[in-house]
């Protein structure tokens, strides 16, 4: 894991497992499985670290690979963060560190956010974050993440 990338996160402590094929493997607490660590999982990672610990989101509210529906089209929003009711309050799109956020980024947030409607649009490729508001007259950008 000492290959990857140092991300603008608080740093997080993973435990890991090589496969049967070399593949360095992260347990995922939130879905009770080992997934292959590759730098998108490495930034999804710390993302879900960062909403528990700093933005105080119990981690029964965030969903990862949160299914969307697009032109019946399956698709999966990377992190979902729901409500008491468990209706999305925040859609998360991880990239791997060298994928910069671009407006190609935003584009398919605000897509997927057609169908679930959540308040806030979470960008990041873990050097870079933004959030985006969602108000009556469109998407304003905000300095920080929301607390929830």
């Amino acid at each position: 894991m000492s290959q990857l990338q140092k991300l603008n996160f608080p740093p997080i402590r993973l435990r890991a497992r090589r496969n049967a094929a070399g593949k360095v493997e992260v347990w995922n607490e939130l879905r009770n499985q080992y997934l292959v660590l590759t730098p998108e999982e490495w930034v999804r990672r710390h993302l879900v670290s960062y909403l528990i610990h700093s933005c105080h989101v119990p981690p029964q509210r965030i969903v990862e690979e949160y299914a969307v529906r697009l032109n019946s089209q399956p698709q999966r929003a990377d992190v979902v963060v729901v409500d008491s009711e468990g209706r999305p309050l925040a859609v998360a799109e991880c990239k791997a560190p060298e994928v910069a956020i671009s407006e190609q980024t935003l584009s398919q947030a605000v897509r997927y956010n057609s169908v679930l409607g959540a308040r806030y649009l979470l960008l990041t490729n873990g050097l870079r974050h933004y959030c985006w508001e969602k108000t009556p007259t469109g998407y304003v950008p905000r300095q920080h993440f929301p607390t929830f």
